[in-house]
């Protein structure tokens, strides 16, 4: 009997490494694209824009085979406890890359339209400043979930509001181009567009974060994280 528990065991850990496999795939071709996209963005280079755009769908993919992987587990395997929230965890970060990899979507879906518009000074390596510091946000949270780091997790966590007061920052000075001259409306417009959805990135981050928090502890985090948005607008994943 003991050999038998053995084996089950023994198959959840295969399946678990091939599922933890596929969200690291994920993560790197998240990351891929953002950078990419602020890229394409600060470069204006439209064909970038597009192999990011294409991109799109291997992410999706791949959401679907995690999401198919952990039906399986859970109909074969009958998972319980600590292994459940393992499987449960798995999924909601999956959900969050997907989501991130649509933002980069978004993004490059923008600079299409933006390189056909006048040049808002320093604009574009503004976002790209805060595309990275949203990436590296990303990859410090898939490390976490590996390595099960609480710490990293809840650092992951706190840095959350450093991306809102970028944002925020980025925000502030489109304004000021805007006022400045009339022309400068529209391409500021798109551009505060991307900047919001590498802000919500950064929430996804958060929300990755946040499930290695619950794996390590158990713990759900119920309290509202602290948000500041300088637009007015509701801030949040």
């Amino acid at each position: 009997m003991a050999e038998i528990g053995q084996h089950i065991l023994s198959a959840f850990d295969r399946d678990m490494e091939s599922l933890q496999g596929l969200l690291m795939r994920m993560g790197g071709m998240v990351e891929t694209a953002l950078l990419e996209a602020a890229e394409a963005l600060d470069t204006r280079d439209s064909d970038l824009a597009a192999r990011v755009r294409a991109g799109d769908h291997a992410i999706d993919a791949l959401e679907e085979q995690v999401n198919t992987g952990c039906a399986r587990i859970l109909a074969l395997r009958n998972p319980a406890a600590s292994d459940l929230r393992t499987i449960l965890a798995v999924m909601k970060i999956a959900a969050a890359l997907e989501r991130a990899g649509d933002y980069a979507k978004n993004l490059a879906k923008r600079t299409v339209v933006l390189a056909e518009m006048p040049v808002v000074s320093g604009a574009s390596s503004a976002i790209r400043r805060l595309a990275k510091a949203v990436v590296e946000m990303l990859a410090d949270a898939l490390d976490a979930y590996i390595r099960r780091d609480l710490k990293l997790a809840e650092d992951v966590r706190r840095r959350d509001k450093d991306i809102d007061q970028m944002y925020n920052s980025i925000f502030r000075e489109f304004l000021t181009h805007m006022m400045e001259d009339p022309r400068n409306i529209g391409p500021c417009m798109h551009l505060h567009f991307i900047a919001k959805n590498i802000e919500r990135v950064g929430d996804h981050a958060t929300s990755v974060a946040e499930q290695v928090i619950y794996l390590v502890t158990g713990a759900v985090h119920l309290d509202e994280r602290p948000k500041f948005d300088a637009t007015g607008s509701e801030a949040g994943a």
